[in-house]
C-alpha cells in the first residue's frame, strides 16, 4: 500500500527541513520501483489555501496542494522556521496541523517545527526534541513531558520530533524504517550517500 506523506509548508519555512525528508521518501519509493515493486510513498507538498510559499532565503514554491483538499495523510511532516513567533501566530497553519494530525497515523516535525506541534497540543505529556539552541524554550512551552537533548529524533509513538535541520533527514529515514523496513532505510541512506544509524543518539 502506498502511504501518503503530506509535508506542510508556510512562508519562512527552512528549505532543508522539508527538502531533506522529501528526497528521502522519493528515493525510498524509487528504489522499490527499481525492484519492480509499487512505491511506498506519495509525497504531497501542501499549504493552507494552496498558496505559493517563500522559504527562508527567498526560494518560492508554487503549484502546491490545498490542505483542505487533503482528506487524510498517513504521515504529516511539519518543518521548522527561523521566525517561530510568526509561524505560531498563523491561525490557518495551526488549524491545518490540527486537522491533518487528527486524521493521520503519524505526525512529525523537524527542528523548530516542534513548537508548532506543541501549539497544536500534539506534544502534551510527550517527550520531544528540537534544534539544540531552542531546547530550553521548548521546555518552557508547558505541556511537553520531557525535552531530550543529544538525539537526532524522538519517537513518541504517533508523534515524532527531530533536532535541527539535517536531523530531519535522519528522522525521515527512521520513518522509512518504521513504516517499511530498516533494510529500505539503509538502502535509501546509501543512495543518498548519507551516514545513517537506526540509533537516534548516533
Amino acid at each position: 500500500m502506498t502511504m501518503r506523506v503530506a509535508i506542510l509548508l508556510f512562508d519562512g519555512f527552512d528549505l532543508i527541513d522539508a527538502g531533506g525528508p522529501y528526497e528521502v521518501f522519493l528515493t525510498a519509493s524509487r528504489l522499490l520501483e527499481r525492484d519492480g515493486l509499487p512505491p511506498a510513498y506519495e509525497v504531497v507538498l501542501a499549504t493552507p489555501g494552496g498558496d505559493d510559499v517563500v522559504a527562508f532565503g527567498g526560494m518560492t514554491l508554487t503549484r502546491l496542494t490545498d490542505t483542505d483538499a487533503l482528506d487524510s495523510a498517513d504521515i504529516v511532516l511539519v518543518p521548522g522556521t527561523i521566525d517561530v513567533a510568526c509561524a505560531l501566530s498563523d491561525s490557518a497553519l495551526r488549524e491545518a496541523i490540527e486537522r491533518l494530525a487528527a486524521s493521520s497515523s503519524l505526525t512529525a516535525s523537524v527542528c523548530t517545527g516542534a513548537f508548532l506541534l506543541a501549539r497544536a497540543g500534539l506534544l502534551r505529556d510527550k517527550p520531544a526534541t528540537t534544534h539544540w539552541e531552542d531546547l530550553g524554550d521548548l521546555g518552557g512551552c508547558g505541556d511537553v513531558a520531557e525535552v531530550i537533548a543529544g538525539v537526532r529524533w524522538v519517537d513518541a509513538g504517533a508523534v515524532l520530533t527531530s533536532g535541527g535541520l539535517t536531523s530531519g533527514i535522519h528522522l525521515a529515514l527512521h520513518l522509512v524504517a518504521r513504516t517499511t523496513s530498516v533494510d529500505l532505510a539503509q538502502r535509501t541512506a546509501r543512495q543518498l550517500d548519507m551516514d545513517w544509524s537506526p540509533d537516534p543518539a548516533r
